[in-house]
């Protein structure tokens, strides 16, 4: 499948960047073993160096790779598929070639994202946050700085692969992210910006789907005369909702992630609170088409999903805003990451796809087991 051959990429470049890069300036507590007389006796008998013992060696990448899991936040990875599928479903359309080509774009510049904010945070986290990756000596500022460029490049050419409008929107997506990183992110424009990088990636899946579908058709109507008459390619306006629902769920949850290290502000998880509210009451209602009626099993459906919904993302904002210490700040962050899946599940089975928004939901408890290993903040 085209998807897995992508997401196989993609996982490779992440590799040999994370181990090929970070092994040209590894700490020293990542090279060998000081000697000791009493070691050397006993290992070489000659008085030589004592080889480093292979359950040491593979520790110390067990541990590499673990910071670098680490920095990129893989457990928060399980949220960007379903931006890409939401938009497919937005604009009436299976997924496809464009599709898979999209989540895949999208997958490389959301790890780009993690580990330039790091390299932009380095200074501040070593302050505030000294178990982090870049400022406690596991992964060095060059190769996350590295693993930044080599990502976003990934991600371009695979937008490119899905045309050039699909293109341009992943160029103003990584734009937007390494704008962010790099300079909004603590001003007040800084939330708008997390916001505009969701939406951006809800229509980077629209556009490379109604591309791949618009190839199609021309493909079709070249070889067979009788399919001139087949409907007209989707257009991206069509997710232009789903992309606004999404977008305002991030601005509430970036509004909370700005108090994550301090803590001490209810107004921020009580207005994160009062938007997840509304966005389950949003993602309930039933988009009517013309001729076609409401179903119960779609109501059930879509009920079922604002619930999954509410209930991942509302209990953690309401204890933040009742006690609002870093601890409970953060678990309201992580909890308004997780719940970023039943509301694109919810946002797809509105859409008319509920194939696609059962399949995301299984993404649901992948993210939850990861996050107990891999915070997604």
């Amino acid at each position: 499948m085209r998807l897995s051959r992508w997401g196989g990429a993609a996982g490779l470049l992440l590799l040999l960047t994370a181990v090929g890069l970070a092994r040209g300036d590894r700490p020293a507590r990542y090279g060998p073993v000081p000697e000791s007389p009493a070691a050397t006796d006993g290992l070489s008998g000659a008085g030589g160096t004592a080889p480093v013992p292979d359950r040491l060696r593979t520790t110390t990448l067990r541990e590499e790779a673990g910071a670098w899991a680490e920095l990129l936040r893989v457990s928060a990875l399980f949220t960007v598929p379903g931006d890409a599928l939401a938009g497919a479903a937005a604009i009436g359309r299976r997924p496809d070639r464009g599709t898979a080509l999209a989540v895949g774009a999208s997958l490389c510049l959301y790890e780009a994202g993690m580990a330039l904010n790091d390299w932009a945070d380095r200074e501040e986290d070593a302050v505030d946050r000294p178990h982090r990756p870049i400022p406690s000596g596991r992964v060095a500022p060059g190769a996350a700085l590295a693993a930044a460029g080599a990502l976003t490049a990934a991600g371009l050419a695979l937008a490119a692969r899905a045309g050039r409008p699909s293109c341009a929107v992943a160029s103003a997506l990584a734009a937007t992210v390494w704008s962010y990183d790099l300079y909004l992110k603590h001003t007040e424009a800084g939330p708008a910006a997390m916001a505009t990088a969701r939406s951006l990636d809800l229509l980077l899946g629209a556009t490379a789907t109604a591309r791949a579908a618009a190839t199609a058709t021309a493909s079709a109507a070249a070889r067979a005369p009788a399919a001139r008459n087949a409907p007209a390619a989707p257009s991206v306006r069509a997710a232009l909702p789903a992309a606004a629902l999404l977008g305002a769920h991030t601005y509430a949850v970036t509004l909370v992630s700005r108090h994550e290290a301090q803590g001490g502000s209810t107004t921020a998880p009580l207005g994160a609170l009062a938007a997840t509210l509304a966005l389950g009451a949003a993602v309930a209602s039933e988009r009517r088409r013309p001729g076609r009626a409401a179903g119960a099993p779609a109501r059930l459906l879509l009920t079922a999903f604002a619930g999954a919904y509410l209930r991942t993302a509302a209990p953690p904002h309401l204890h933040a805003a009742l006690n609002p210490s870093p601890p409970l700040t953060q678990r309201a962050v992580g909890g308004g990451i997780r719940a970023m899946i039943p509301l694109q599940a919810g946002l797809a089975a509105r859409a008319g796809a509920p194939v696609t928004a059962l399949v995301l939901m299984g993404l649901v408890p992948l993210a939850r087991t990861f996050a107990r290993k891999v915070s997604p903040t």
